[in-house]
Parts: structure tokens; sequence; C-alpha cells
């Protein structure tokens, strides 16, 4: 008897992709987790890009600042910090998001606190596919796309 050797042709995986998302000195409760889990992966996606592993670390104001302190030598409060881990085409990273930042800011700028705390995640997205918002021309760019996405999230 022959014997016969099939070879199966896989398809390249899916999605190797995964988006985590962590609490750490907050009760905060992210509603809609799969829903952005997809709007992440069209904005990668969009922006020529794969999505790989992100974390996104939901914290209070203080865990945030010793994140800064601790790892940046910056003492001052933030909304996002954003620790870039993306190779190639792939981006992968950790978004520590303060909560108390971001509701304070969608009090400051008139916002619902959702849209401003999607706008700080796609922010962070958009800094791991390489845009950066520390010139007048960068911020400028930065808020273009952040628009841009935040009313894409709409058609997820």
């Amino acid at each position: 008897m022959k014997n016969y050797f099939y070879f199966i042709i896989l398809s390249p995986i899916i999605s190797l992709s995964m988006v985590a998302f962590y609490f750490e000195d907050t009760d905060f409760k992210l509603r809609h987790k799969t829903r952005i889990k997809e709007w992440l992966r069209l904005v990668a996606e969009s922006e020529v890009f794969t999505l790989g592993n992100i974390s996104v670390i939901f914290c209070s104001d203080n865990y945030i600042l010793d994140i800064n302190q601790k790892y940046l030598q910056h003492d001052y409060f933030t909304d996002i910090i954003t620790f870039d881990y993306s190779e190639g085409g792939r981006i992968s990273g950790d978004l520590f998001i303060s909560v108390d930042s971001v509701r304070e800011n969608s009090v400051e700028y008139g916002t619902e606190f959702e849209d401003e705390l999607h706008r700080v995640i796609v922010h962070g997205i958009l800094h791991l596919i390489g845009y950066d918002d520390h010139t007048e021309d960068e911020i400028k760019t930065m808020r273009s796309k952040e628009d841009y996405y935040l009313s894409l999230f709409e058609l997820v």
C-alpha cells in the first residue's frame, strides 16, 4: 500500500492581534469592548498597519503620575502614556489612560465622557502608528486623524 502525504495549505491566520483591557486603581467599567477592538483594527488597517498586541490600562491620576515619574521622569498628570513595542507594520504597545483626566477633559471641552475616552484611545493608537504631537503642524494632523477615526466609530 502506498503512503500518500497530503499537504494542507492553510490560509494565514486571520489575526494574531489581541487587544486587552485592564483596570488599575479605578472602579471604571468599560462598555463596548468588542466594538472598540473592531474599531482599533479598522484604524490600524486604514493606516496600512496590522494590529498587534495592545494593552489598554485604565487607571487613576495617581497611578499614571507614578508611571510618568518612574519611566519618563515627568512630574505631572496626563490623560495617556503610550509605550510603543511596534515592529515593522505591526503596531503593539501599552496605553495607560487616566480615567480621572479623561473625565476632567470631557467637562473642560464640553464633550461626552465616552467620546473623550475614545479620542484618548485613538490618540494612543495614532502614536503607535507613528504620529506625533510636538509641533503645531503635528498637533493639527493628530486632531484631524482623531476626528476622522472618531467618526468611523459609529460605523463599527
